[in-house]
């Protein structure tokens, strides 16, 4: 319990952060990648740390103090055993740790309304990835995972790529491109792009499978937000949060959220939109994340001592041919500590609902006075017959 009030108090202390990004702390090479976001508050350290040894995850530690720091026992690291080669130091300062793995991508097309046709699964941990490092900006505090499938039989990436674009935040604020997800200092963002990959039937729809690790005494629950203000992200009005919360008091830990929504394009528009279904949380103890970093850091006991859940998240239209014809696919979420952030109505909605509720009261309140001076005029003009 103490330890959740530390995290809760530390968090609503961060205002801006000083954000680092490091690639392949350690380590010369190029051939495997490691990136360390470490984000800097007043009171706490927040450390995000990405890798595609394996599937690709993202390692989410916050920590008290200003001064603790990653180490990477690389040679123990890219060894078939590389339990407890990522660990965070000092490990008394640690307050809470997750990881959020991205497991498989499903490709299926619908024969029709009851009956799906799915293709050969792609695998994520059996990907070739590039270096990040060519992708990696200081300044914009952006990088960029890319990969294709070490093995593509059909040929369906022999000009097409899939990536995990990542970028930090120092401060609060709202994406200008669609579909503008509202940021805190406490998250960062990833996008999930499908580019060129040629599909291996008609109407294809994809699924990307996302698999959560959480420490023993916290839950995963998906929760559905509905809005009717859609200012910032026109036609959708349905946001997804993946929370994890202390079993004892349910504060919320960290999250993953994200808007109904995909897109078609690297500028989307509103005409873009591709849509967007999430599936059930289930319990995913039989379908251990193939993450390296995930074992480095949580143990090879990863599967009995810690609770795994995953959730598809779906991409398609009716027709199901929109990524048949636009060969681009992009899925926006964000993902941090603490509670996600949660849209007020915007002052172009606020706006427009005084107008409508005000409208009716000064025409009533109008009406009303001109009654009244009717019934005085008509009483003052009275004669009374003698």
């Amino acid at each position: 319990m103490r330890r959740l009030l530390l995290l809760a108090g530390l968090l609503a202390a961060a205002g801006g952060r000083e954000v680092w990004m490091q690639y392949n702390p350690g380590w010369n090479g190029s051939s495997v990648n490691l990136l360390h976001i470490r984000a800097v508050g007043p009171n706490d350290t927040l450390h995000y740390i990405w890798s595609s040894i394996g599937a690709p995850a993202v390692l989410l530690v916050v920590t008290e103090g200003t001064s603790s720091a990653l180490h990477v026992n690389w040679t123990q690291l890219l060894s078939p055993t590389p339990d407890g080669a990522i660990r965070i130091e000092p490990a008394g300062s640690v307050v809470y740790s997750t990881a959020v793995v991205f497991t498989k991508v499903f490709e299926y097309s619908k024969a029709n309304v009851l009956e799906e046709v799915f293709y050969p699964t792609y695998d994520l941990s059996n990907f070739s990835w590039d270096s990040v490092n060519r992708t990696l900006n200081h300044t914009a505090l952006t990088a960029e995972f890319v990969g294709g499938p070490a093995t593509d039989p059909s040929g369906s990436f022999s000009n097409g790529s899939l990536a995990f674009r990542v970028t930090a935040y120092e401060t609060s604020g709202r994406d200008e491109t669609l579909p503008s997800l509202l940021h805190t200092a406490n998250s960062s963002k990833v996008e999930f792009v499908l580019a060129g990959a040629a599909p291996r039937g008609n109407s294809s729809w994809f699924a990307l499978e996302v698999v959560t690790v959480e420490e023993a005494g916290v839950v995963q629950r998906l929760r559905l937000a509905r809005s009717i203000d859609d200012e910032y992200t026109p036609t959708i009005f349905e946001t997804f949060s993946l929370v994890a919360e202390s079993r004892n008091d349910s504060s919320t830990l960290s999250f993953l959220q994200w808007k109904a929504t995909a897109y078609g394009s690297q500028a989307p528009k509103r005409e873009d939109s591709i849509q967007c279904h999430s599936g059930s949380l289930k319990a995913a103890n039989w379908t251990l994340p193939r993450s390296s970093i995930v074992l480095a850091y949580f143990g090879e006991g990863v599967g009995s001592t810690y609770t795994i859940s995953a959730v598809n998240i779906s991409f398609g239209g009716e027709d199901g041919n929109i990524y048949e014809e636009k060969r681009y696919l992009s899925w926006s979420a964000l993902l941090g500590f603490g509670q996600p952030p949660k849209d007020t109505f915007s002052p172009l909605v606020i706006s427009i609902m005084a107008v409508a509720l005000g409208t009716p009261m000064v025409l009533l309140v109008v009406g009303s006075c001109v009654v009244l001076f009717a019934q005085g005029k008509r009483y003052t003009e009275y004669e009374p017959i003698n």
